[in-house]
């Protein structure tokens, strides 16, 4: 499939996980990956994945000089930026109140949010100015509910990115600009070890996986221009909330 040949897609978080998955399936669909995280050689072995398609600039998407150097840099190549997977994010083990410390709170604030907002913040002036584009943020179930799971830091981080991603479009909608926010549930991806409690192998075959939620990254990317999808969720089937619950009789 060519659907996004001569599109290019900006995905950060690229190294691993449902970053990896989406620009892999950005690519198959004939979209330019540009590949962004912080360490060059996982950038480079899913660059080898992609083959010709795919473009590496590491950074650190908590710093802004690096993150406009970045999305400056797309536009002199490229001449635009058409698809944003805006997916960098962090988690902590220590992240219940009475573990809570400064330090972590700053790295998770910072890693899941104001990473976000740098990111938009980067782009949207070359959106703009090019007639339209589509951002797509990976947020959480921890976006919408709130539950001691994830931890507080890591709940209002993701949800600041849900909100942030609907202000896009109050915003924008007028400049064809179109920001979706994706919401998975349990997703077997590399952030499970920073689990304080490890998760089973066995369970997590039966949670989605990476490339399942690139899959739906790729359909809202390749979405007509006069269609926004604005928020969606995607969890597995073996909901392992739900299965507790039902195993309590509650």
């Amino acid at each position: 499939m060519t659907r996004l040949a001569g599109q290019v897609a900006w995905v950060t978080g690229a190294g691993s996980g449902i970053g990896e998955a989406a620009a892999v399936a950005l690519a198959a669909d004939g979209a330019v990956v540009v590949l962004t995280g912080r360490t060059v050689a996982k950038l480079a072995a899913v660059a080898a994945r992609i083959g010709d398609l795919a473009r590496v600039r590491a950074g650190d998407m908590t710093v802004a000089a690096e993150v406009a150097a970045i999305a400056d840099g797309i536009v002199a190549e490229f001449g635009r930026i058409d698809i944003v997977v805006n997916n960098a994010g962090v988690n902590i083990p220590d992240r219940d109140w009475t573990r809570l410390r400064p330090e972590g709170i700053a790295d998770v604030i910072q890693g899941n949010l104001t990473s976000a907002f740098l990111v938009v913040q980067a782009v949207l002036p070359a959106m703009r100015a090019q007639g339209g584009g589509v951002l797509i943020h990976t947020a959480s179930m921890a976006g919408r509910f709130i539950s001691a799971l994830s931890g507080p830091a890591y709940t209002a981080a993701k949800h600041g990115v849900v909100a942030m991603s609907h202000t896009i479009n109050m915003a924008d909608c007028m400049n064809n600009i179109r920001s979706s926010v994706v919401l998975p549930g349990e997703v077997a991806t590399p952030i499970m070890e920073k689990r304080p409690v490890p998760v089973s192998a066995a369970d997590q075959a039966r949670m989605a996986q990476s490339e399942d939620v690139g899959d739906l990254i790729r359909y809202i990317a390749c979405l007509p221009a006069h269609v926004c999808l604005n928020e969606v969720m995607i969890t597995p089937t073996w909901n392992r909330g739900y299965v507790a619950a039902l195993q309590r009789g509650g």
